[in-house]
């Protein structure tokens, strides 16, 4: 990819240019004058529908940031992120969890050997997933399993989860739970809830070596072993890692240790062997709808046109507030209680990706890169945090996603669900003026001097921006889209950017720092540290003793 810094560009500065005007860009007003700006600002492909016409720009900003991109040559970053050239660079590798979704048969030859090496694991990880459902891959001591324990952190723990609670309404008999967190409190609380006879742990790491990740994994094989016998190891743990040597060391057959590839970030391999636990929770079947759908997404983000191009629009967008609207975050809020982990999972996705200070050329940039991402499910978060998006003083761009239909028949539910997910969005766009307040108090039996001081509190100042993403349901196939759809995204503003959204240097830094103090904690010597650091430690110690 060529490195091009997006201020240089003619796009940029026509947009900086601009950006004076757009903010006092009123959005009631731009309906007015526009009767066709709802048509001319939706996109659609197939069940999805996305409404960007509530969002403070028009046709002409959008030709401008369409301009942008193409100035980036973003055309051909994405032939080289789908086509296996090493766009992260820092670590001289491809980005190619595109090919775990990609069928044989439309494979270009420049990746057909990823996409066979993506099959084969998949097959590995279908007829082992099949033999635990049917029953036929049993226990140490012949019996089926009923229980599956995902051992994990970070894309190996994130991913997994989102997708085993969105999809809660395709679930099998096998009862899943997740360990992440290396706190002991949250280890013991799921051991308790497990019967270690029928249960099997699913260990993800790639190295074998992620410390969280491993001291969970001796602690629970500890636990196993006290409660049942170390030579039922083998039938009980399985591996998902790319340290196989590891993992046998550890304990596990040689033949259930299932591969990882480099050329797959950790934030972008639910697709791979690290969603088996998907796979165990929701069937082959559903996962391979997953995938499919999430082909889909691939498809239309590399062959649609910028303008009709829904990541690619969504990403514009973000660099549209984030760049020249001076806007910080990005609430994601789903209308489904299925996707609540939908925004924590994008969090990692996004700002793991994009939160970097340094362009592809090494030099420092002097301009905003990332944005905070954050949110709840409606209706929940309307009784929360939407006091501050409709009447506070930031700039919070929103995305609001809802699924037409429900998974069960409760039409009065889904119609009052559906209500708030279009009542929210319009209200935040028209507000409430104070000639609506006053004749809103009009027929109160407030005094005349009591509305008066209450009419300023109860104006609301409208304009704020909302993208509507519209699915006809929620299924493995939409839901695999609506992923795939946010990984584009997250590629097209860091090719903008002009940063490498596939590195994550920045996580090393604490995990080092963190070996050296457990080294210091068990030594209890302190002196090292900053002072600050060195009193907390000392007050830690203290409560230990």
């Amino acid at each position: 990819m060529k490195n091009i810094n997006p201020t240089s560009t003619n796009a940029w500065k026509k947009l900086t240019e601009q950006r004076t005007t757009y903010k006092e860009f009123n959005l009631k007003q731009a309906f007015k004058k526009n009767p066709e700006r709802a048509d001319n600002l939706t996109l659609i492909q197939d069940d999805f529908y996305v409404d960007l016409s509530k969002n403070l720009y028009n046709e002409h900003i959008k030709d401008t940031l369409t301009q942008l991109a193409k100035e980036c040559e973003l055309d051909a970053a994405i032939q080289s992120y789908f086509y296996g050239d090493p766009i992260n660079a820092t670590e001289k590798r491809e980005v190619l969890h595109t090919a775990l979704r990609t069928p044989l048969h439309k494979a270009d030859q420049r990746i057909k050997n990823y996409v066979q090496d993506a099959l084969a694991s998949k097959s590995q990880m279908f007829d082992y997933v099949n033999k635990v459902i049917n029953g036929t891959q049993q226990t140490y001591n012949g019996k089926a399993f009923d229980t599956i324990v995902n051992i994990g952190i970070g894309g190996s723990d994130l991913g997994p989860v989102m997708v085993y609670n969105a999809l809660e309404a395709y679930h099998n008999h096998l009862k899943l739970h997740f360990v992440s967190n290396v706190e002991g409190d949250h280890v013991e609380e799921v051991l308790k809830k497990i019967n270690p006879e029928t249960t099997l742990f699913v260990i993800v790491s790639k190295s074998f070596g992620t410390q969280e990740t491993l001291t969970n994994a001796m602690t629970i094989r500890q636990w196993f072993q006290e409660k049942v016998s170390a030579s039922a190891v083998g039938a009980h743990f399985v591996a998902v890692s790319s340290n196989v040597e590891r993992a046998i060391d550890f304990g596990v057959e040689k033949d259930n240790i299932f591969p990882m590839f480099d050329w797959v970030g950790g934030r972008f391999s639910l697709w791979s062997t690290v969603g088996m636990s998907i796979a165990l929770g929701i069937g082959t079947q559903n996962f391979q709808l997953l995938l499919d759908g999430a082909h889909d997404m691939d498809e239309h983000f590399k062959s649609s046109s910028f303008e009709k191009n829904i990541p690619v629009q969504l990403a514009l967008l973000t660099i549209w507030y984030n760049n020249f609207m001076e806007a910080e975050s990005e609430a994601i809020i789903p209308y489904t209680q299925y996707l609540q982990k939908l925004p924590s999972y994008l969090q990692q996705a996004i700002m793991e990706s994009n939160g970097k200070s340094v362009d592809r050329n090494g030099n420092p940039v002097n301009y905003q890169t990332g944005n905070i991402v954050w949110g709840e499910p409606g209706t929940n978060s309307q009784h929360a945090f939407f006091q501050l998006i409709h009447q506070g003083t930031k700039l919070i761009p929103a995305h609001f996603i809802a699924f037409a239909k429900a998974k069960y028949n409760h039409p009065d539910h889904q119609q009052k669900l559906m209500a708030n997910f279009f009542a929210q969005t319009e209200a935040l766009m028209n507000g409430m003026t104070l000639k609506e307040v006053q004749q809103d108090l009009a027929s109160s039996n407030m005094s005349s001097s009591e509305k008066a001081l209450l009419e300023p509190f109860k104006v609301f100042e409208g304009n704020k921006p909302t993208t509507t993403l519209l699915i006809d349901e929620l299924t493995p196939r939409s839901l695999g889209k609506l992923v795939a759809m946010y990984e584009h995204k997250i590629f097209v503003e860091g090719v903008i950017w002009n940063i490498y959204s596939y590195d994550q240097w920045g996580v090393q830094l604490g995990k080092l720092l963190a070996d050296a103090i457990l080294d210091d904690l068990k030594s209890k010597k302190f002196n090292a540290h900053d002072p600050s650091t060195q009193g907390l430690l000392k007050r830690y110690d203290s409560k230990l003793s």
